[in-house]
């Protein structure tokens, strides 16, 4: 999954984003309003974390001008400013959930994970499926056979990202935008290397194998 991060201040900026990609998530981060606008309508994002206190175009105004631009990205504002009347006018301005500083990271992760659920999957249920390969999206569990399957938290997310399109091919780039961030080389073999341990845990022990690889276009898990 792949989630922007529009917040100024560097310490908390950095400590959300740490969480973040260590929860699966790939992670673009923005620190003023125009950059993140110009981001966020020229990426695929699969939920937004909005500051509302931002340089050059505030939070509310960037979650405004999205919506004007028909952008469905979920979005949750961060906001020090607790009032009913606040939270009212973040919802008013586009906004699908709103947090208030401080919190603690595993409630502003739990409240992403609810909302890209919500934004993405509405009629889908939490668990993906491909022939006999089970990835439970809540409690993060990966089986194949009955078999439980151990992967780090990057692997879960590309294993997810292949599952949510099985049978079509996705390529090396798609991979980087949902897996890491824009700002990996698309000739970097960070894809290969990590295909080929998700293979090494996913089929090496299963037949049939799922994980092909297209060459030249990059890779598709098989719909058995």
């Amino acid at each position: 999954m792949r989630l922007l991060v529009v917040e100024d201040d560097k310490k908390l900026a950095s400590y959300v984003v740490k969480g973040f990609q260590e929860a699966g998530f790939a992670v673009d981060h923005c620190a003023d309003g125009e950059e993140a606008f110009v981001m966020a309508t020229g990426n695929e994002y699969d939920a937004a974390v909005v500051d509302i206190m931002l340089p050059k175009l505030d939070g509310l105004s960037l979650v405004h001008e999205l919506r004007q631009q028909h952008s469905l990205v979920p979005v949750l504002i961060l906001s020090a400013k607790a009032s009913v009347d606040d939270r009212v006018k973040g919802l008013q301005a586009g906004g699908d959930d709103y947090l208030t500083k401080p919190f603690a990271f595993a409630e502003l992760l739990a409240r992403v994970q609810a909302l890209v659920r919500r934004g993405s999957r509405e009629s889908q249920p939490s668990m993906l499926r491909v022939g006999d390969l089970t990835l439970d999206l809540l409690s993060r569990k990966v089986t194949r056979g009955g078999k439980k399957i151990e992967l780090q938290a990057r692997e879960f997310a590309l294993l997810e990202y292949l599952m949510r399109n099985a049978g079509r091919v996705v390529t090396k780039t798609m991979i980087l935008n949902h897996v890491w961030d824009y700002s990996f080389d698309p000739q970097t073999n960070v894809v290969d290397v990590l295909v080929c341990r998700v293979r090494n845990k996913v089929d090496k022990n299963f037949e049939p194998k799922l994980i092909r690889t297209m060459r030249g276009m990059g890779y598709v898990l098989e719909v058995a």
